[in-house]
């Protein structure tokens, strides 16, 4: 016969064990949500066809302060997205060094992420409404050959 102890271990392991798994850090999905949004449109570039031909210079990203994200963040969120796509191309990070060094393979690929109007103050929650401008460049160009834009609002309360 188990002793009362041994039972309520038993117990605390078979609680634990069917409990559910913690939620997910809600700032780490909605820029996950953002990331992949934003490859998705990356990836349809005809310029860049087919993808896994081509070398993607990822510059530092620009992140409004007021976003309250960091450009770090936002840059880890971007690069695991196009590292995670599908038959994606070469991901590698940009420094101003390289400008003018390349081939017709490589782009570099801008973003900047900045709020788009103020803090909405709703019953239950804060909106942070943002915009994110993707710019892409020949590695040899200072004018954008494509450009795209996705708005949307983050959560306050999550950030």
């Amino acid at each position: 016969m188990l002793r009362p102890i041994a039972l309520l271990v038993l117990f605390a392991l078979l609680a634990g064990c069917a409990a559910q798994p913690p939620e997910p850090d809600p700032i780490r999905r909605a820029l996950q949500n953002l990331s992949d949004r934003a490859v998705a449109r990356v990836m349809d570039v005809d310029a860049l066809q087919p993808p896994e031909d081509q070398v993607l210079l990822l510059a530092s990203p620009q992140v409004d302060d007021s976003l309250e994200i960091g450009s770090e963040r936002f840059l880890e969120s971007l690069t695991r997205a196009l590292l995670g796509a599908s038959d994606g191309p070469q991901v590698l990070d940009w420094r101003p060094a390289m400008s003018g060094e390349g081939d017709d393979h490589h782009w570099r690929l801008e973003s900047r992420l900045e709020a788009s109007a103020p803090r909405l103050q709703l019953t239950d929650r804060d909106l942070l409404p943002y915009r994110l401008i993707l710019s892409l460049y020949r590695s040899d160009s200072d004018s954008a050959l494509w450009q795209t834009k996705i708005e949307g609002a983050f959560d306050a309360t999550a950030l």
